[in-house]
């Protein structure tokens, strides 16, 4: 991981390459990240870049934070997060932009996906339906059955039921990138990444390159 920024999701479109070829890609509105702190082996433990995205008014800010921002200069940031950068070339409040990245750059993308609700087997689970005839009854769309009643009297842990679908951290990788505009901060992503438009992601070098 050389490379990492935050961002922004703004949505999907597609763009012509030089044959000719559409091109469906996710545009990122990356950075530009400025460089809060760094984490050091001395102090804390372990080494890390804390990178500051999205703008915040200092009234919303809990005062230990107004503090942090102040030490290192930097205005208030909505997203902090750490990454494991090379700290040599880098210096608190310096800038992160999209340009950090190239075309042909392979890289993942963490995200938070869309929240679904509570949703049943067959649209979580992808489960098939039960038949729809001969005595089923009203539960064509239930999970079917739980197990056996005598042994072992219970459900088993890990089996797939309705519940909760969505809202789940993802990360999607070795995704390339299509175009760098530096001018508007902007990465366009080949394919899709996680995430409602708006969503904050985290795009890093990949990791299975």
């Amino acid at each position: 991981m050389e490379k990492a920024i935050i961002g922004k999701k703004l949505g999907m479109t597609q763009i012509f390459d030089e044959k000719g070829n559409a091109v469906p890609v996710t545009v990122v509105e990356a950075g530009p990240c400025p460089i809060v702190s760094f984490k050091t082996m001395e102090t804390d433990g372990y080494e890390a870049v804390q990178l500051g995205f999205g703008e915040m008014k200092v009234k919303h800010v809990s005062k230990p934070l107004q503090g942090h921002f102040k030490k290192g200069e930097v205005a208030p940031k909505r997203k902090l997060k750490e990454f494991k950068l090379p700290q040599a070339d880098l210096k608190i409040g310096g800038l992160i932009k999209a340009d950090a990245f190239a075309v042909g750059d392979k890289v993942d993308v963490c995200g938070t996906s869309k929240g679904k609700g509570t949703a049943g087997a067959i649209k979580r689970w992808n489960f098939s339906r039960l038949k729809e005839s001969h005595g089923t009854g009203p539960v064509a769309r239930h999970a079917g059955s739980m197990g056996a009643c005598s042994t072992p009297s219970r459900v088993y842990k890990g089996k797939k039921l309705p519940g909760h679908m969505g809202h789940v951290r993802v990360t999607v990788q070795n995704l390339t990138v299509v175009k760098v505009d530096a001018k508007s901060n902007l990465l366009a992503i080949k394919g899709a990444i996680p995430g409602p438009k708006g969503g904050i992601v985290l795009v890093t070098g990949a990791v299975k390159a």
